[in-house]
């Protein structure tokens, strides 16, 4: 049932609005939901004469959180990388896997081979699962193409998946993700392809051209990728197209690219385990987001612990995301990564929480969208069966939710 003005009383209310008292919390709040607005929200008995009549629904003291964002995936893959899952705990690094045909590129070669359908039924139990704990908007990356009819494919899927969920989808082109077999030891050449070919192709569709397939374009700056320099080339062409860029960068070496991104006023720059003073300050200048991936720190068994003392001291955001992806972090539970953001990272389970809505969205370039429970912000949060938010990163295995309400008011 759908109705168009509703009033929801009796929640706690964890607007996440910056600058109010922790979690920015509301106790015995109130909202009043006009379309898919939040057109008021307060404490209930501060609730204005001219709501009443309006509809009401009774959420019996239980717990308001903004709808979650996981604002960094690579949900959209082929095939199986558990092979390599055992092969890490035989020994092999990261490195040594990638070199030898692995990583990545063993899924490139099962996303080319799957079909739109294929790809779409795989990727949709992994975005239920996301959905199931409360999680309203995701970005998902190509990158398992590497060649024009590959990347669009995934592109594709994406956004389909925001027409059979009810989720916002963000995508973005990670073309400059691995170097494919038939460009071996020819990057620059890749570079070449990527720059004049399939960056344009993405952008707008050649065979449907009102189809914009990418809403941001991003790269793998790292020895075992790419090069500042050439990640460079894409980001120009990036500005050229007018498409906001953001970087995988400090993963498992420092090759500026933290900074290199911050220099384009990239969204935000992710993983940085091996980020320096120079790269957080350039971040702060920029007010680049620092994307933070618990769930690869965890997978890989990394020991490098991001800054996030130095990324708080310089007033860079911070925001964390599961990575989900075949390989590195095959991770579909948001509520897991809190819990290993705060185990593993130290953060308090606030930051945690910000950090999946305020400025995940931030992150994403829809803070007046959403992230927070505020008026004018769209009416997408989750009901949890909880009497505080710390118990959405304290417990483990444990799923809260009661209802995630994204304009179907009742």
């Amino acid at each position: 049932m759908n109705i168009s003005t509703i009033v929801f009383r009796n929640a706690k209310l964890a607007t996440m609005v910056h600058g109010r008292s922790s979690y920015g919390m509301i106790e015995n709040g109130a909202l009043v939901i006009s379309a898919d607005r939040i057109k008021w929200v307060g404490p209930e008995k501060e609730l204005p004469d001219e709501f009443a009549g309006l509809p009401e629904k009774n959420l019996d003291g239980c717990l308001v959180t903004p709808a979650l964002i996981d604002c960094h995936t690579h949900l959209v893959y082929g095939g199986s990388r558990a092979t390599e899952f055992e092969l890490r705990l035989q020994g092999a690094s990261y490195e040594e896997i990638a070199k030898n045909g692995g990583g990545i590129l063993s899924t490139v070669k099962a996303t080319r081979e799957a079909s739109e359908d294929k790809l779409l039924a795989q990727a949709l139990p992994r975005l239920d699962a996301l959905l199931a704990e409360g999680v309203g908007t995701i970005e998902i990356k190509s990158g398992y193409g590497l060649d024009i009819e590959t990347e669009i494919k995934m592109l594709r899927v994406a956004r389909q998946l925001g027409k059979e969920r009810n989720v916002r989808v963000k995508t973005t082109f990670l073309g400059a993700h691995a170097i494919p077999p038939e460009f071996f030891e020819k990057p620059d050449t890749y570079i070449d392809f990527v720059c004049e070919d399939v960056l344009p192709a993405v952008h707008v569709a050649p065979d449907v051209p009102a189809e914009k397939l990418a809403d941001a374009v991003d790269g793998f700056c790292e020895n075992i990728a790419f090069s500042p320099k050439q990640i460079s080339r894409v980001f120009e062409k990036a500005a050229a197209l007018g498409m906001p860029v953001k970087l995988h960068a400090e993963q498992l070496s420092n090759l500026g690219g933290a900074a290199l991104a911050a220099s384009y006023g990239a969204l935000s720059a992710d993983h940085l385990e091996f980020i320096d003073e120079d790269g957080v300050q350039a971040m702060a200048k920029s007010g680049t987001v620092a994307v933070l991936l618990p769930g690869a720190f965890y997978t890989l068994r990394e020991t490098q612990l991001p800054p996030l003392k130095s990324l708080r001291q310089a007033g860079v955001p911070i925001t964390i995301a599961t990575d989900c992806n075949p390989g590195s972090s095959p991770l579909t539970s948001i509520l897991l990564c809190m819990n290993m953001a705060c185990t593993l990272f130290r953060m308090t389970p606030e930051e945690a929480l910000c950090r999946v809505t305020r400025n995940a969205a931030q992150a994403l370039g829809i803070s007046d969208e959403v992230g927070t429970i505020e008026v004018g912000e769209k009416a997408e949060f989750a009901v949890r069966n909880v009497d505080q938010p710390a118990e959405l990163t304290y417990q483990v295995g444990f799923n809260p939710l009661k209802k995630l309400i994204k304009g179907d008011l009742l």
